[in-house]
């Protein structure tokens, strides 16, 4: 016997597919081309709108940068837990195997922030080979052979960015992530 199937089920499967259907026919042009952007976001088409926010989307990473750093790598170092018999050392060097990959992250993306204001792009340009050679160092922190070169690089080239933002007039302050932001 065929089961009955509630009205209110009905009425809202038939507004989702008129929605569904609606939605996908004006992303469209007379010609049958669509227009929907395909990344999904909104991308700046002057010049002005990628200069807008350069400085303030720079100052929010390399400062994430700088506070992970801080937080996960050099401090616990200067505290002695990167040494062998230190209580917690293998997991206070997977955080700062993650720290380093987050940092390495951050301040390639405030390299690519620094493109979108001439200024800050002229102070952070020579400062990409350094950012370049940290991601090797982010990956033997998170297998345990860190030292305090590669501390030492990573503190190098976080007070570089930071340095550099300065004379630009965007100064970076240390802004320590979560955790959970560590992970992805």
């Amino acid at each position: 016997m065929p089961r009955s199937v509630p009205l209110r089920r009905l009425v809202v499967a038939l507004l989702l597919s008129l929605t569904v259907l609606v939605g996908t026919t004006a992303c469209g042009d007379d010609d049958g081309t669509t227009t929907a952007s395909s990344s999904g976001s909104p991308s700046p088409t002057t010049s002005a709108q990628k200069q807008k926010y350069a400085k303030t989307r720079f100052v929010a990473n390399a400062g994430l940068a700088a506070g992970a750093a801080y937080q996960w790598i050099v401090k616990p170092y200067r505290a002695g837990k990167f040494k062998k018999g230190a209580d917690g050392r293998t997991f206070t060097m997977v955080k700062a195997g993650l720290a380093g990959t987050f940092a390495y992250n951050r301040l390639k993306a405030a390299a690519d922030n620094a493109k979108g204001d001439p200024l800050l792009s002229k102070a952070v340009a020579p400062l990409t080979a350094g950012i370049a050679s940290l991601k090797d160092v982010a990956t033997r922190m998170g297998k345990g052979e860190a030292g305090a070169g590669d501390v030492g690089a990573f503190e190098g080239v976080i007070n570089s960015i930071k340095d550099a933002g300065k004379s630009a007039g965007a100064e970076v302050k240390n802004k320590v992530p979560s955790t959970s932001q560590l992970g992805g």
